[in-house]
């Protein structure tokens, strides 16, 4: 199976420029409600993912710093303490539910780092309980 079959396109995703503020991720994540999104940078390739745990650790660690100065801190600033890894859209299904099993959603990007959007999860457990479901089915 071609991993394609699952891929939300890059037009269809929520991600952040490395470039922008701390406040403009934390409110596209909030307007969204998603824990992490994507970080694509200028020339369009995958960069990381940052997460409400990445911004989280920044505020505290961060003294004095309010909501409002959320502004001044760029996005490539912050730390992040996961590493969601992306796939080749060439790779195989192995390769994607290996990386799914730790990852909210897991990038895909084309031969050049370049990325094409994202394969949510919950699209791959749905699928795998679609043909579960229907085996049996089909045993009864």
């Amino acid at each position: 199976m071609n991993i394609a079959f699952f891929l939300t396109p890059k037009n269809q995703v929520v991600y952040e420029n490395p470039k922008s503020t701390m406040r403009q991720a934390l409110e596209r994540m909030e307007y969204h409600r998603y824990t992490s999104v994507p970080l694509v940078n200028g020339t369009g390739k995958y960069v990381g993912t940052l997460t409400e745990g990445d911004l989280l650790w920044k505020l505290k660690n961060t003294p004095n710093l309010s909501f409002n100065d959320t502004n001044k801190i760029i996005i490539q600033e912050i730390p992040r303490h996961i590493s969601n890894k992306a796939v080749l859209i060439s790779a195989d299904i192995e390769s994607l539910i290996s990386l799914a099993k730790d990852q909210n959603f897991v990038p895909v990007v084309d031969d050049n780092g370049v990325f094409i959007g994202i394969i949510k999860r919950s699209d791959i457990i749905t699928y795998c309980y679609n043909l579960l479901y229907k085996n049996k089915e089909l045993k009864n």
